[in-house]
């Protein structure tokens, strides 16, 4: 599979063009978070991740999600986007608040950054953009061959999707990214359960039982069928040889 076609439309999410024009256009639109808000993956960050972590949060476009953070006690957060329209913009908006900073960058060539630079890295969507694009499994393993090369041993790679472990799973689960994952789905905002349900909803807050391939077991149903996934990559004490990686290829 070359993209992943699931969500995908006409449009390429991986090319900084249409992101130029898409932040021009919806200017006056104000912020926007894709997938979820930050009070419903407060809980996940703040297990995760300490509040004096030097976290990276890729792909950050116009969200607010890293001013949550802030005003819920982060103090070190470098935002990254490959819009250079979005980070002008944002710099702007934040430029009073020391806790943010902004770069433009591709995130599939972070070499601005020292290796085991960060003590975390947050994903809302932006792998999801690149799957969209041209060469995505190119891309896919350039982004998470950066990502695990500026992580500390020990940090986090919070990935926040839409994609199942059946089309995600093939590209974070490997060797050469020294991870261990666990996985947690959520509802998309605004999901209710249908009425007359009688089964126990599920706790949200634990992981996921996988099978040894990552994957979900046979039986498991999703509550809500636009359920989001949250993949959190643990980057074991030991570094791991990228040379193998298709990203270093």
């Amino acid at each position: 599979m070359f993209r992943d076609e699931s969500a995908c439309n006409t449009y390429n999410y991986g090319d900084s063009v249409y992101w130029d024009a898409r932040y021009i256009h919806e200017a006056s639109a104000g912020s926007f978070d894709w997938y979820q808000r930050y009070h419903a993956l407060r809980p996940f960050v703040r297990k995760y991740i300490p509040t004096s972590s030097r976290v990276l949060m890729v792909g950050c476009g116009n969200a607010v999600m890293s001013e949550d953070m802030v005003k819920d006690g982060y103090e070190n957060i470098m935002n990254v986007d490959i819009s250079c329209v979005a980070i002008e913009m944002m710099r702007r908006k934040y430029e009073h608040i020391p806790q943010l900073k902004y770069l433009q960058m591709d995130v599939r060539d972070m070499g601005f950054f020292l290796d085991d630079s960060f003590d975390s890295v947050i994903d809302k969507g932006t792998l999801d953009s690149l799957m969209c694009g041209t060469d995505a499994p190119l891309s896919a393993s350039q982004m998470l061959g950066e990502v695990s090369r500026i992580l500390k041993p020990g940090g986090i790679y919070m990935l926040i999707t839409y994609g199942d472990p059946t089309v995600r799973m093939t590209h974070i689960n490997k060797p050469a990214y020294n991870w261990k994952i666990d996985l947690y789905i959520i509802p998309r905002p605004g999901f209710q359960r249908p009425p007359g349900s009688t089964s126990s909803p599920k706790s949200y807050l634990s992981p996921v039982p996988t099978n040894d391939k990552g994957l979900l077991p046979a039986d498991y149903v999703l509550e809500d069928p636009d359920s989001h996934f949250i993949y959190i990559c643990t980057k074991t004490g030991q570094d791991p040889d990228l040379s193998d990686s298709p990203a270093f290829l």
